[in-house]
Parts: C-alpha cells; sequence; structure tokens
C-alpha cells in the first residue's frame, strides 16, 4: 500500500525559508509525478509547483515562480519543496500529492493524484 507523509512546516518571519518533505512509501515514486498544493485559510486548495513523471521538468504557480524549487530524491523515495523568501501570503497547509498515472497536461490538477499527504502548516508573519 502506497502512502505520503509530509513534514517540515513552521512559522517563519517573511523573507524566510522552510524545506518541506514528503516521503511516498511502499513503491519507489521516480516513475512517478508530483506535486505540492496549498491552502490558504478559506480558500479552496490550490497548485503550487510539480515535477514531471518522465521527464523531470518542473512547473511552478506565477505566485511562487522563482522563490520555490520542487525536486525529488528518489533513492530516498522524498520529495520536497524549497521554499525562499516567504511571505505572508505564502501561508497555508501545504499538502504533497504522488501519482503513477499523471499526463502532463494534468500536472496541476488535484484529480490526477492518487496519494496524498496529511497537510502540514506553514505560517509566514510580517
Amino acid at each position: 500500500e502506497v502512502a505520503a507523509a509530509g513534514s517540515g512546516g513552521g512559522s517563519v518571519q517573511a523573507g524566510g525559508s522552510l524545506r518541506l518533505s514528503c516521503v511516498v512509501s511502499g513503491r519507489t515514486f521516480n516513475t512517478y509525478a508530483m506535486a505540492w498544493f496549498r491552502q490558504a485559510p478559506e480558500k479552496e486548495r490550490k497548485f503550487v509547483a510539480g515535477l514531471y513523471r518522465t521527464s523531470g521538468r518542473t512547473v511552478y504557480s506565477d505566485s511562487v515562480k522563482g522563490r520555490f524549487t520542487i525536486s525529488r530524491d528518489s533513492a530516498k523515495n522524498t520529495g520536497y519543496l524549497e521554499m525562499n523568501s516567504l511571505r505572508p501570503e505564502d501561508t497555508g497547509v501545504y499538502y504533497c500529492a504522488a501519482g503513477p498515472s499523471v499526463i502532463n497536461s494534468a500536472i496541476a490538477s488535484e484529480a490526477a493524484y492518487a496519494y496524498w499527504s496529511q497537510g502540514t502548516q506553514v505560517t509566514v508573519s510580517s
């Protein structure tokens, strides 16, 4: 059985950095697409960053482009989201998602992912 577990959230001042981790157990996930989504208070969950299944190409939402980096270490079955120059508007609950059958055009679609972590809270104060 595949499971995903996220960690690394916390509270930081604006301009600070955090790194989120997501361990996907049960299978090697080097052939999976993975992504990070976040949900701000009283808002819908939104796509933040994605890593394509086969090419390893990355894609980001406009709001985090240039500040966040998604990556994975296949040997550790772990994905990461490096977040720099954090802003108060980055506050929210962050979820990682992984899936073996995500086509490139669906990289930002929640419905494309089979496995989800529990959320991890990120709070950025001004």
